[in-house]
């Protein structure tokens, strides 16, 4: 589990957009737990976002977001010092948008998939651990990708053993 960092001030946000970006838009700036706020910055995101897009466009949103992620988590994680600091959530917000698009639709679903997302960001089962010690921008965002992959095929199991 990543320790704990002291957040940024507000203002740090507006030095530079990419610690807007990695911070979340201030999601990140939670002191108590602030990858599970950009975690749900994202849930709640996600319904306001979805209808601007049909499947592929939104399949190109999200990986816009990740490559442009890598680059603003690691301008903020030099920024801070840290290159993978608490307050850099945008690691959490593009791979659980993924999550949501593959999830089956409603709310349950998405509750079970915030769970699991959380879970596996935090245990970070191989390789995702693999990917947490690279220190940089393609470290960070990577191995939350990991995470949102067990978590659609967890959600794949769950579905077919209800089913």
């Amino acid at each position: 589990m990543a320790k704990r960092s002291t957040p940024p001030s507000v203002a740090f946000l507006f030095r530079h957009p990419a610690h807007l970006i990695a911070c979340g838009f201030g999601s990140g700036l939670s002191p108590w737990a602030p990858g599970t706020v950009g975690t749900l910055f994202a849930l709640a995101a996600y319904p306001l976002i979805r209808p601007w897009f049909d499947e592929l466009g939104f399949a190109l949103f999200l990986v816009t977001g990740y490559l442009f992620g890598i680059v603003a988590c690691n301008t903020t994680g030099k920024a801070l010092g840290e290159a993978d600091h608490g307050s850099i959530v945008w690691d959490e917000i593009v791979p659980f948008w993924f999550v949501l698009f593959m999830a089956p639709a409603g709310w349950p679903w998405w509750i079970a998939a915030f769970l699991l997302f959380r879970f596996f960001d935090i245990v970070k089962p191989p390789p995702a651990c693999n990917f947490d010690r690279i220190k940089n921008g393609f470290g960070v965002m990577t191995d939350d990708v990991f995470a949102a992959a067990y978590t659609v095929l967890s959600l794949a199991l769950l579905k077919y053993i209800l089913s």
